[in-house]
């Protein structure tokens, strides 16, 4: 063994370790995101990159400028009175993109020696999760000036998907290369091509919900926070659908987790991802019935949308692992020796 490839086993560790952790900071953002909107703090700093004009927020009332509601009172819907948790809970949210990005450019120079190992698709990978998390940035800041426009806030959401989809790749990859990973043959070309229709089913089921919170933040301005309990009872048809399409998502998931059972095995990777996957999804129709029949509880929603895209991520990774050969591909100096996350 040669220093060389020393050199390379430490870096694939050191990198898996950063993706890994940079997708758990990717998900915390998921779900500091969820609060903002079951919270209506979406335009609680009403302003980008500052809030109020400030760096650090304002606590309260007496720090604000004395004309702050003619400012801001066009931004804030009508809701002109200042409300710090509010300010707090959005300042937060960006905070924690801001940190998230510092996780992936730190993913993307630990990328770097593999462009001298022979997978330089890894750095090149990293590379555009980075550029893409510039461009959420972009984006959420257009979510602001735009005031919450429908359209952004779901090109906002499809684009973190990617960027999980991305780091998860980079992930899964390295767990493969170093060893982690031990797959074995199956019958790929059928659990690949389900695997196909459940994330895109996954996918639907996704836009679909971002369609009913749309509406709901029309009930909302309409009702108010006060009106919980009659929210659902507003929300018209797209409501219906993504209740009902529900019940395809969960049927087409199970078949597939069936046909995981008997290809791979309970206990192989493919099958213990396919049961958090099922045990996720479980939680996700549970949030969803919360929802729909309990007064829509603050808590239920960011959980609702981060069990969403836990199980798309997820599932991605199980039609990596049973397509591993194909998409995993390694050169031979990475994958050398056993290691430990």
């Amino acid at each position: 063994m040669t220093s060389s490839t020393h050199i390379d086993i430490k870096a694939n560790r050191r990198f898996r370790r950063l993706a890994l952790n940079t997708v758990i900071v990717l998900y915390f953002l998921i779900i500091a995101g969820g609060v903002v909107r079951s919270t209506g703090a979406g335009m609680g700093c009403p302003d980008w990159p500052r809030c109020f004009g400030r760096w650090v927020p304002p606590t309260e009332v007496s720090q604000l400028p004395a004309n702050y509601k003619e400012l801001y009172g066009a931004k804030l819907k009508g809701e002109i009175e200042f409300n710090p948790v509010k300010t707090w809970i959005e300042y937060v949210n960006r905070l924690l993109g801001a940190f998230t990005g510092v996780m992936i450019f730190l993913t993307l120079l630990a990328s770097i020696p593999f462009l001298r190992s022979g997978n330089k698709r890894i750095f090149y990978y990293s590379l555009s999760a980075f550029i893409l998390v510039g461009f959420q940035g972009w984006l959420g800041a257009k979510v602001v000036s735009f005031e919450l426009l429908p359209i952004v806030v779901t090109l906002h959401m499809l684009l973190a998907i990617v960027i999980v989809f991305l780091l998860l790749y980079l992930f899964t990859w390295s767990a493969y290369a170093g060893n982690i990973l031990q797959l074995k043959e199956s019958s790929k070309k059928a659990i690949g091509g389900i695997g196909v229709v459940v994330i895109t089913l996954s996918l639907i089921q996704i836009l679909l919900g971002t369609q009913v919170r749309e509406a709901m933040d029309e009930v909302i301005q309409k009702l108010g926070y006060q009106a919980r309990s009659e929210w659902i009872d507003e929300l018209g048809l797209n409501f219906y659908i993504h209740r009902s399409f529900s019940i395809l998502v969960f049927v087409v998931n199970l078949y597939w987790i069936n046909k995981i059972f008997k290809a791979e095995g309970k206990g192989s990777i493919a099958g213990k991802i396919a049961i958090a996957c099922f045990w996720i999804l479980i939680l996700e129709i549970g949030t969803g019935i919360l929802m729909a029949y309990f007064g829509v509880p603050p808590f239920a929603q960011p959980l609702h949308l981060t069990f969403a895209i836990l199980l798309i991520g997820l599932q991605f990774v199980i039609w990596l692992v049973v397509n591993g050969k194909k998409y995993l591909k390694y050169s031979s100096d990475i994958r050398l020796a056993k290691s430990t996350i």
